[in-house]
């Protein structure tokens, strides 16, 4: 007997975004370190909100109320929710300011790196030759010096400032997209679709725009996705060792940099926990949010894990 069509199971067609999508959607820790990175940037976006419901500046100074008889900070209270600094300054409200200078650190940096990795991977890997030669012992000259001594030079010259943060943890940055991207294009440019493109008298910027920077898609967003924590971290240890943001400007490795002044943290727990916690959870975020992206954009990726099938057999 033959079954109605209108009782056919419906086949859904759904597009790479949507099963992209979906596939991290079922990864729990993905999907928790996703809306943790959503409410971090709100919280970042609000630190203006912030402000004027606390009725606290980040760099102003409560000397009456911020701090105790003695003139050390004060504990969380209903004033202060996150309690003050040794300077008497709203811990919150700085915490709010600093996500946003980490925020703009870590993308803008990632974003630049990414850009300088990719050309000068797409070129060393598709020329190959000479071209390669230079492009390749410039990344190894790069990676060979020491980034705290680059920092403390260009600061002693220039200056802190948030700018100079940014181009010392991109010029640090980028060769590590640019390794992963050049070996990508040189097993790429062997391809029958870059061949049949020569073929047809493409010339060779059409070949690595159109042809080969797509393929390139699924490890650049998640290079520059991991790219983020580590710029996060670069620019609170510039901040940490007073060679990244301008004081009184907030951020979080500077809030660390004022708890280890004169061992304050031993009286105030809340200097090193609260900024501490906030730079552990984001990096961690973006590290696993960057893992699922991976497993999610390409599947093959991840490792087949084999399960054992019990057979019951019934006996007569």
């Amino acid at each position: 007997m033959s079954t109605p069509a209108s009782s056919a199971p419906i086949v859904v067609q759904r597009g790479s975004f949507s099963l992209t999508l979906r596939r991290l959607l079922r990864d729990k820790a993905s999907l928790a370190a996703m809306v943790f990175i959503v409410v971090l940037v709100l919280f970042a976006a609000a630190a203006p909100l912030i402000e004027s419901w606390a009725g606290h500046s980040p760099i102003q100074q409560f000397r009456d109320t911020g701090l105790s008889t003695m003139g050390l900070p004060v504990a969380p209270t209903a004033e202060f929710v996150l309690g003050t600094d040794q300077l008497g300054r709203d811990v919150l409200v700085r915490l709010a300011y600093g996500a946003r200078v980490s925020l703009l650190v870590g993308v803008l940096a990632s974003l630049a790196a990414s850009l300088i990795g990719v050309t000068v991977g797409v070129l060393a890997g598709f020329f190959g030759g000479w071209i390669d030669m230079v492009l390749s012992r410039a990344m190894d000259l790069v990676m060979s010096v020491p980034f705290l001594l680059c920092a403390l030079a260009l600061v002693s010259v220039f200056g802190p400032s948030l700018s100079l943060s940014i181009g010392v943890i991109v010029f640090f940055s980028w060769t590590t997209m640019g390794r992963v991207v050049r070996s990508q294009v040189m097993s790429l440019r062997a391809r029958e679709f870059v061949q049949a493109s020569r073929s047809l008298g493409a010339s060779s910027l059409s070949i690595m725009v159109v042809d080969i920077l797509p393929n390139l898609s699924v490890p650049i967003i998640v290079y520059t996705t991991m790219m983020i924590p580590s710029a996060i971290v670069f620019e609170a240890t510039l901040s940490f060792l007073g060679l990244g943001i301008v004081p009184p400007a907030p951020s979080w490795g500077g809030m660390l940099a004022d708890a280890a002044a004169n061992s304050i943290y031993l009286v105030a727990w809340w200097l090193v926990l609260i900024p501490g916690l906030a730079l552990l959870l984001t990096t961690l975020s973006f590290n696993i949010l960057g893992d699922g992206l991976r497993d999610a954009l390409d599947p093959k990726s991840r490792p087949v894990v084999r399960r054992s099938l019990l057979r019951w057999r019934h006996k007569p």
